[in-house]
């Protein structure tokens, strides 16, 4: 048993002062340190620096580690130059993406306090390492392939990835999941079958969804930058499925899609009435032009990710977390940070079905403790102040035990 006390304890309905948490792996008690430690005496007891927060742990549900080599290869600006890009230097990207080179951002995550993270692999080369990373990983394996003549190859291959993340499940903090890559990209034949899939085992499910004009252009009309695209590397000219058919299909089942920059508001409220919910992206939609996601007109839920550093410049939830602020600028700068806080912690722990993300009895003893550099004036900016002063948290906990 340990005791741990902050300044303020983040809770999912505000921040609280005075009291302290009990935990072992899980949180065993909320209360003040006199009752905590009259109830516990033989706790170990911790004392954070003084101006800190005790938050749950930040949780990024979207990143791809495969592309971690990246740093200059990749052209930013606009979508298809970027996408033509990624074409002409993936094999030269992933073969220098080592697993040193992901671990390395693994433990960038975990210095900015991301305790969860959800990997969407295409491969399933980052498994060995999200085996040994100290973090939970969600490990999505991406489902990608729009030729129906190579369906039975590629869902057997996305099938034996999804066998070998599942059979980590026991001997790391590992939870299999799928992902289909996006609507241009996966035959509606082998979706179906991977859907079906999520539902048969309950595994979280992930889709890439309107990232870019080009996308939404290519689905609807069948023409625009993609049309090239398509000509120049799989010889097709016509799309494999529409913008409602691709949406149809996870009917029945919550999935997490990423960007919808490009939905429009029938769209949103489709995906909202069918409890859905978004990864928003800000600095890759940005980077890739792609557009601003109106997160103050969605009712559906959403989490703020990093996406991969082929369209990032760093996987640091709080770099994440202050271009939301800056990129979402009519919004009450206050208000809106205490969301974006809720986004990477309870949010995004819902979405992902993980028993993580608040600091409540019964949940997982995850944590993240900030050090602000001065006293705050106004509880009211605690959130604020935590997102633009923090670019390394202080100390980090998963399941009760110090990794940071």
């Amino acid at each position: 048993m340990k005791i741990i006390s902050a300044d303020y304890i983040y809770t999912p309905n505000s921040f609280i002062e005075n009291k302290a948490v009990a935990f072992t792996d899980t949180i065993k008690e909320i209360d003040t340190i006199e009752v905590l430690q009259d109830k516990y005496p033989n706790a170990e007891f911790i004392q954070t620096e003084t101006h800190s927060i005790l938050y749950p742990g930040f949780i990024n549900t979207h990143v791809h580690l495969e592309f971690s080599a990246n740093k200059t290869a990749l052209k930013y600006g606009s979508f298809m130059p970027w996408l033509d890009s990624v074409i002409e230097h993936r094999e030269e990207l992933v073969s220098n993406c080592s697993n040193i080179v992901m671990m390395n951002e693994c433990e960038t995550m975990l210095r900015s306090g991301i305790t969860t993270f959800g990997a969407i692999s295409s491969f399933g080369n980052e498994l060995e390492v999200c085996e040994v990373t100290p973090q939970r990983v969600v490990f999505f394996n991406e489902l990608i392939g729009s030729n129906a003549q190579y369906a039975d190859m590629l869902y057997g291959d996305f099938m034996e990835r999804v066998k070998a993340s599942m059979s980590c499940e026991k001997k790391s903090r590992i939870t299999a999941a799928v992902a289909i890559h996006s609507p241009y990209s996966v035959h509606p034949i082998i979706l179906q079958k991977a859907v079906n899939v999520a539902k048969e085992y309950r595994l979280p499910l992930s889709a890439h969804f309107l990232e870019s004009q080009a996308e939404r252009e290519w689905l609807e009309h069948g023409k625009g930058e993609l049309k090239g695209f398509f000509e120049k590397y799989f010889k097709t000219t016509t799309p494999v499925t529409n913008i409602q058919e691709f949406m149809y299909a996870f009917d029945t089942y919550p999935t997490h899609f990423t960007h919808c920059v490009q939905a429009n508001k029938v769209e949103l409220d489709y995906l909202t009435l069918k409890g859905h919910s978004i990864a928003h992206c800000p600095r890759s939609n940005r980077y890739l032009g792609c557009g601003r996601l109106p997160i103050e007109e969605l009712s559906l839920p959403y989490s703020v990710a990093t996406d991969g550093l082929s369209s990032n410049d760093s996987l640091s939830i709080f770099d994440e977390l202050r271009a939301a602020l800056m990129l979402h600028h009519q919004a009450p700068i206050d208000e809106l940070a205490n969301t974006l806080i809720n986004s990477v912690t309870a949010n995004a722990a819902d979405i992902l079905g993980i028993n993580c993300g608040k600091i409540e009895v019964g949940k997982l003893a995850d944590f993240a403790i900030i050090t602000l550099p001065n006293a705050v004036k106004r509880e009211e900016e605690l959130a604020l102040w935590t997102i633009l002063h923090t670019k390394d948290v202080s100390e980090v906990y998963i399941e009760g035990q110090k990794y940071l």
